[in-house]
């Protein structure tokens, strides 16, 4: 188990971690940070220069991810990780891997007010002295207060949320604790394990009467997506489809969807490829539209889009193959694609 502390600089992630240790039996400091201060040494200045924040680096979110695996082979757990996490997408990538590999995570929000948290920032700093360092950790950590109140948004819809304000970090490590016994906090992503070969996934578009397309906004990982998933073994695409949206949105399809694109998925490590099926299940009534669930551990949100608002939220590869779909359905024709593009063409 993980058990995440969240918030912005000041909320006293730190000092609450090092008393949850003596909390948890058993438990374990993780800082994520040192594996960004590790990739600042190792990593080309130009491709430094081109990110903002280590937590903008793919290898980092990959490694955060790899290292806490590794970890839990040699501790009994639970990983105490005092980390701030501000971007939703990044969340939803690492916490959706670490449940494909089935690690739990407890999610907690250390929330003060800002008058707060900028006193304790500057308090740091005046316990530092004139430091050149203590400076710009200061202007760092108050550039981030815009940041973090734009984040709560979704941070307390996502995570249990823990009063800093006039607790001291014993009081809050406990107040973590307590709720870590009874079970508060966890995220519950539902996740499949993750892949150790190619994969055969089949996703299904719907329609509204616009002929717009009906995307979903998965918890377990980053950016748009088709209703679908991975067929089983033993398992029809075209049934895999139909389940898929079964679970995912509670509608049960009428009829087998037709087939638009095969598209076969180039291996990108750690990612295996493999082949990528997209049917058309036809344009949704008004009453099926009204009659849409989401499933709170896999799915936050769902939306028609027009083809062009589908380009800026989804990722190429995943644009691409719908954009050649959308073709397939106007020509009333199947296509094969490779890696996106039409074979042969």
């Amino acid at each position: 188990m993980i058990v995440w502390l969240n918030g912005t600089f000041g909320a006293g992630k730190t000092t609450a971690a090092q008393e949850l240790l003596d909390l948890l039996p058993g438990s374990t400091l993780y800082d994520p940070e040192l594996l960004g201060y590790g990739l600042r040494m190792m990593l080309p200045a130009k491709r430094l220069a081109e990110v903002d924040d280590f937590q903008d680096l793919p290898a980092w979110r990959r490694m955060v991810v790899d290292t806490a695996a590794a970890l839990l082979t040699e501790v009994p757990g639970p990983l105490v990780t005092p980390m701030t996490l501000l971007r939703q997408e990044y969340r939803d990538e690492i916490f959706g891997s670490l449940a494909a590999r089935r690690i739990p995570v407890r999610h907690f929000l250390l929330d003060a007010g800002e008058t707060i948290l900028r006193e304790r920032i500057a308090c740091r700093e005046e316990s530092a002295g004139d430091d050149e360092g203590a400076a710009q950790a200061r202007r760092w950590s108050l550039d981030h207060l815009g940041p973090y109140a734009e984040a709560l948004r979704w941070l307390k819809g996502d995570a249990h949320v823990v009063d800093t304000g006039l607790l001291t970090p014993r009081e809050t490590a406990e107040q973590i604790a307590e709720a870590v016994r009874s079970g508060t906090g966890d995220c519950g992503i539902v996740q499949t394990p993750e892949p150790t070969a190619e994969t055969l996934a089949a996703g299904v578009l719907l329609f509204d009467d616009e002929d717009r397309v009906l995307l979903v906004d998965p918890t377990y990982k980053p950016g748009w997506e088709f209703p679908g998933g991975i067929v089983e073994h033993g398992e029809p695409p075209t049934r895999a489809g139909i389940r898929e949206v079964a679970e995912e949105l509670g509608l049960q399809l009428p009829r087998t969807p037709r087939l638009l694109v095969l598209d076969w998925e180039a291996p990108d490590p750690p990612g295996f490829g493999g082949l990528r099926l997209l049917f058309d299940g036809g344009r949704l009534t008004d009453d099926q539209t009204r009659g849409l669930l989401l499933p709170g551990s896999e799915l936050r949100d769902w939306r028609f889009v027009t083809e062009a608002e589908a380009e800026r939220m989804l990722p190429p590869v995943r644009f691409h193959r719908l954009r050649w779909a959308l073709r397939a359905r106007e020509q009333g024709r199947p296509l094969l694609l490779e890696a996106g593009v039409p074979a042969g063409g």
